[in-house]
């Protein structure tokens, strides 16, 4: 028989934490534990990682939701994927602890030449909001780490001052030696949105996430079909469950590239449905994370590995809390690799 368990965690950013939505400053986690009766000492751990404001499963009843599923775990894991459908930080979650529990409990949920062999993953550089010198001041740090690729956050400064520092990578950097990404988190106008692509269209920008709010489906699709910028979504594709649904609006919509996010699109076998509807319909997609702990951050890294996806991935965030978990994963350059209760980055 199968046990489950929870407890919340609330974690503190280092520095407050700038995007186009707001600021943030904490973030709150769930933690789920899962044991067998027959095996007490080996123990599987995941992460529900709740993002309020932005989950579809934001709903007062979250936490009871968890709680159930622990009290009831032994009844509800055969189906625990529809049962939890709507829910994907706990599906994510259950995900995880299973197949840690199935590898023995070390925190390896998915055990590959990543966890086993050093292999790396390549990530972006993230560039937080800020006020014009902070976030060039830390543009020259990833810069300096070795990051081939950096995405800045925009949209909550002046357009043209995001602008001047986008100008001035490029100044120094083509696109061959420094990949430059942008997510505007929905920061534009419906109707002015194509006017600064156009803008950004000129510094060879690799993708801009998100350029309007979701739920704007007519202008989405019209900017997809005439953007001069690859246009990546991710926000937009929080409320998509279903997997013909996710097939439908990848063919009605046909955006560039799609940004992947197990804690809010369906755990990892949301996830995979929105990769093979991505992949039969020629879509680009990479992974991030959705600021989780470092347990979460490590089940997904370890998850990303095996997808073999060429792309820098979005996993930078292991460094960004004040309180984190104990670390599982280093940071060499621009590269991730698995190596348990590592320094902090």
């Amino acid at each position: 028989m199968l046990n489950a368990s929870y407890s919340r965690y609330v974690l503190n950013f280092k520095e407050p934490g700038g995007t186009s939505r707001g600021v943030l400053r904490q973030k709150e986690t769930y933690f789920i534990r899962i044991q067998d009766e027959d095996k007490p000492d080996v123990v599987g751990i995941g992460e529900c990682a709740l993002f309020r404001g932005l989950s579809y499963e934001d709903t007062p009843d979250y936490e009871r939701v968890l709680a159930d599923a622990c009290w009831n775990f032994d009844a509800y894991e055969p189906d625990f994927r529809e049962r939890f459908r709507n829910y994907p930080s706990i599906l994510m979650g259950i995900e995880t602890a299973l197949a840690d529990l199935l590898n023995g409990g070390k925190q390896k949920p998915f055990k590959s030449d990543f966890t086993e062999n050093g292999g790396t993953i390549q990530i972006n550089g993230l560039i937080w909001m800020g006020e014009k010198d902070v976030m060039k001041k830390r543009i020259e740090q990833k810069l300096n780490d070795g990051f081939q690729c950096i995405k800045l956050k925009i949209g909550a400064i002046n357009f043209e001052d995001e602008l001047d520092l986008i100008a001035d990578i490029r100044s120094r950097f083509s696109a061959k030696d420094v990949t430059i990404r942008v997510d505007a988190n929905g920061a534009f106008s419906a109707a002015g949105a194509l006017e600064c692509l156009d803008a950004l269209a000129k510094y060879d920008i690799h993708s801009i996430e998100q350029p309007i709010k979701a739920g704007q489906w007519d202008a989405l699709v019209k900017l997809c079909a005439n953007t001069p910028v690859p246009i990546a979504l991710d926000e937009e594709l929080i409320p998509i469950l279903d997997k013909e649904q996710k097939t439908d609006f990848i063919r009605a919509v046909r955006p560039q590239f799609l940004v992947l996010k197990p804690s809010l699109h369906g755990g990892f076998s949301g996830a995979q449905e929105w990769i093979d509807a991505a992949d039969a319909n020629n879509v680009g997609w990479w992974i991030t994370s959705a600021l989780e702990s470092n347990i979460g951050l490590n089940a997904i890294a370890q998850w990303t590995y095996l997808k073999g996806n060429p792309l820098p991935q979005g996993l930078g965030t292991g460094g960004v809390f004040s309180n984190n978990t104990i670390p599982q994963l280093e940071l060499v350059g621009d590269k991730l690799r698995y190596a348990p209760q590592a320094p902090e980055w």
